[in-house]
C-alpha cells in the first residue's frame, strides 16, 4: 500500500514499503521531514515531472569503513597526492556536478532543482556534508550526503577523472566520523571496496541506536 502524505510531520511504518521499495507520495521536502524521513530509513526519489516519492528499500546496499577494501592501484594513486579532500567547501557545486554527471541506464537526473534547495538548506542548517576532491584548483571529484549520528546515507558522487569519487568515499571511510555509510543502491564498483546488503530492519536499528 502506497500512502498519502499531508501536512502533518509522520511516516508510515518502513516495512508497509511495496516490494521495490516504494512508502508514500507527498508532504514536502522541508528540513525537519528530511531529517524525520532519513531517521528512519526513508529517502525521497522523484523525477521533476513526477509527486515526491518516499523510498524505503527492503534491503540497504552499506559500507563499514573499518571493512573497507582498497586496491592496490588505489592506494598507489593516494600516495601519488596527485588530489586534494576537503570538506564542505562548495556543497552546491558538488550537488550539481551529481546532477550532470552520466548515469549508466539513467535519462535524466533525480536531483531536481527543489531536491538541490532542500539538500542546501539541510547543509546550511549543519546536516548535508560534501567532500571536495580537487586536482589543483580544479573541483573533480566529490560525494555529498546527510549524516543522521554516525550514519552517512550518502545520496550521489561524480567523478570528472579517474579515482576522483573513489578518492573521496576513501576519505571520508577514513575520516573516523562515521560507523556506517549508507550507499543505498548497489553497485559493482562499490562491492568491490566492501560494500554489503543488510536487512532494513538491521540498518534502522543502527539508525535509532545513532539518534538514541
Amino acid at each position: 500500500m502506497i500512502f498519502r502524505l499531508d501536512e502533518r510531520l509522520l511516516f508510515p511504518d518502513p516495512a508497509l514499503a511495496e516490494p521495490d521499495g516504494l512508502l508514500a507520495v507527498g508532504g514536502d521536502l522541508s528540513v525537519n521531514r528530511l531529517l524525520l524521513a532519513y531517521q528512519n530509513g526513508i529517502f525521497p526519489w522523484y523525477s521533476d515531472d513526477e509527486p515526491i516519492l518516499w523510498f524505503s528499500p527492503h534491503e540497504r546496499f552499506v559500507l563499514y569503513p573499518e571493512r573497507l577494501n582498497i586496491s592496490k592501484s588505489m592506494r598507489k594513486v593516494l600516495r601519488s597526492d596527485i588530489f586534494t579532500v576537503t570538506t564542505n567547501q562548495c556543497f552546491s557545486d558538488v550537488m550539481d556536478a551529481c546532477s550532470t554527471a552520466p548515469r549508466e541506464g539513467q535519462d535524466g537526473t533525480w536531483i531536481t532543482a527543489d531536491m538541490k534547495a532542500a539538500y542546501t538548506d539541510l547543509h546550511h542548517k549543519g546536516h548535508a556534508h560534501s567532500i571536495e576532491v580537487w586536482q589543483g584548483d580544479t573541483l573533480v571529484g566529490g560525494l555529498y550526503g546527510v549524516a543522521i549520528g554516525n550514519v552517512f546515507c550518502g545520496e550521489s558522487m561524480f567523478s570528472r577523472v579517474s579515482n576522483a569519487s573513489k578518492t573521496a568515499l576513501i576519505w571520508l571511510c577514513q575520516s573516523g566520523r562515521y560507523n556506517l555509510i549508507d550507499c543505498q543502491v548497489y553497485t559493482e564498483h562499490l562491492e568491490s571496496m566492501g560494500a554489503v546488503m543488510i536487512s532494513r530492519e538491521e540498518y534502522i536499528a543502527m539508525l535509532h541506536k545513532t539518534v538514541a
